[in-house]
């Protein structure tokens, strides 16, 4: 009997599935919808990887009745909470055996192609994650703004700030932060009508379904602070003074989760994620061969896992 391993790369934009055969070879590949199990208490993730199996099973030329002999491993956003990963796994999956992951335990996989040592992400979120003589240890990935600390998003936000001080006269501005005020409008009537996304007309409803509530407001999402990271690193490369402080708070945080590896034993800290990956030649000149590149994407490590996990 042929068996087949599944593997999803579940994100809060879109999902990717990739189905392999038993030496991890890749038998096809498809992209579906959002996919963070904390929209919609999982629904559109549900849907996603229901639609992107029978995409993926149709891709590769294979009856679909085949998934009966194919263990599963989903790398999920929104997947920090161990009552979410258990509930979706319980859901009615036609695998032979599904196992419900953290994104960030794909991520770390495919980074040291299943081996021990440290990962972190450092895209528009972060996160840390390692394994030592086979415990697994955890931190950050609580979503903006709560952590986040190393991600494109906190310092998108942290250079937002800063370009608004400047823009009053509180410190120094640069190059830089006069292009940050004028992406986001010209001055800082501008940017706080951003921040706020005044112009999108969106409105909050209570319980009761009246307009308004005075526990929560409207704001921008994590990416749209991510989206100023372009500049950061274009005026980081002309030797800009502001971007080189902004350097400075982004190696601090990530110093922080470099010494917690190292308190737990780690030998390597792989680096995968967007942002940290373009920041990755500084963080070896910071840090040398303890930094390494991620041998493989999240979506290999996720099928990795999947053999691991039913396999091993």
């Amino acid at each position: 009997m042929t068996r087949y391993y599944l593997g999803v790369d579940g994100g809060g934009t879109n999902c990717r599935v990739r189905l392999a055969d038993e030496n991890l070879k890749t038998l096809a590949e498809v992209r579906n919808g959002r996919s963070n199990l904390q929209i919609d208490a999982g629904e559109p993730a549900y849907k996603a990887i229901s639609d992107g199996t029978r995409d993926v099973f149709k891709a590769a030329g294979l009856d679909f009745a085949e998934t009966a002999n194919t263990y599963a491993c989903f790398g999920m956003a929104g997947g920090r909470m161990d009552t979410a990963r258990d509930a979706f796994a319980a859901r009615d999956w036609p695998f032979a055996g599904v196992k419900v992951y953290d994104d960030i335990d794909i991520a770390h996989a495919g980074a040291l192609g299943g081996e021990e040592g440290g990962v972190i992400i450092v895209g528009t979120g972060s996160a840390a994650m390692t394994i030592v003589d086979g415990k697994r240890y955890q931190a950050g990935g609580w979503g903006f703004p709560t952590g986040d600390q190393m991600s494109g998003a906190i310092l998108g936000r942290e250079l937002m700030r800063y370009s608004v001080e400047a823009e009053d006269g509180l410190v120094e501005a640069s190059p830089l932060t006069k292009a940050v005020i004028a992406k986001l409008g010209g001055n800082n009537q501008a940017v706080m009508a951003w921040a706020f996304a005044t112009g999108l007309n969106l409105t909050i409803l209570s319980d009761d379904g009246s307009e308004g509530c005075d526990d929560a407001l409207i704001g921008r999402a994590p990416a749209e602070f991510g989206k100023l990271m372009p500049l950061f690193i274009e005026y980081l490369e002309k030797g800009d003074p502001v971007a080189d402080k902004m350097l400075a708070i982004e190696l601090g945080y990530i110093d922080t989760y470099a010494r917690w590896f190292k308190a737990h034993g780690a030998k390597v800290m792989a680096v995968v994620g967007g942002f940290g990956e373009r920041l990755f030649p500084i963080l070896q000149q910071h840090h040398g061969d303890f930094v390494a590149l991620p041998k493989y994407e999240p979506l290999h490590g996720a099928v990795i896992l999947a053999k691991q996990n039913f396999f091993a």
